[in-house]
């Protein structure tokens, strides 16, 4: 059972697809977001979740804080879950908070070539059988996305090798978690 586990949609469990996605547990998930409290990086925040399945990622960012939550999911069932637990944080929203979620049904490449937003924390977690080469174009076409001080949170098995982060992105650390490695990285300052 893939539930929210803090902030004001604690507890609130999430549909999640059958097949085709592989939810971010519960543990790593408390993990990255003590990492992310840590830094103050959540609260009020724009939140970009890619590769989103059920969206538990971006939706544990929506109800710690964030402002704007963007799901993004090409499997058409996996959206329709996104939109489905979207609405379930939604409605556990005290009133006054303006919260927007938002799902795009989509390949992640689509989006990025086409948003002119701006993010503050991105989420990626990957099919374990997406590219290294794909990565790095997703990792390339997201750099311009990101706010000076934005934080890239990449969740990958622990045998697949260090993304290819580009000219535009670094590395801050990594972590280990079983079978799970998650990446932190961040935008170089650029002259």
């Amino acid at each position: 059972m893939t539930r929210i586990i803090s902030g004001f949609a604690g507890s609130v469990t999430l549909a999640v697809p059958k097949s085709g996605t592989r939810p971010t547990s519960d543990r790593v998930r408390e993990a990255i977001f003590s990492a992310l409290d840590s830094r103050d990086a959540v609260y009020g925040m724009r939140v970009l979740d890619l590769y989103a399945g059920s969206g538990a990622l971006g939706l544990e960012a929506a109800s710690r804080g964030a402002r704007v939550v963007t799901l993004v999911e090409n499997s058409y069932g996996a959206a329709a879950m996104c939109r489905k637990n979207a609405e379930a944080v939604q409605r556990s929203a005290p009133t006054g908070t303006e919260l927007k979620i938002a799902v795009s049904s989509q390949a992640v490449q689509s989006f990025l070539a086409a948003t002119k937003d701006g993010f503050d924390v991105v989420f990626i977690d990957p099919p374990y059988d997406l590219s290294e080469v794909e990565l790095g174009h997703n990792l390339s076409a997201l750099a311009p996305l990101l706010a000076e001080d934005a934080l890239v949170v990449l969740e990958r098995n622990s045998r697949s090798p260090e993304p290819d982060w580009g000219a535009q992105l670094a590395l801050e650390r990594r972590k280990e978690y079983g079978d799970t490695t998650v990446w932190y990285a961040s935008p170089i300052e650029q002259n």
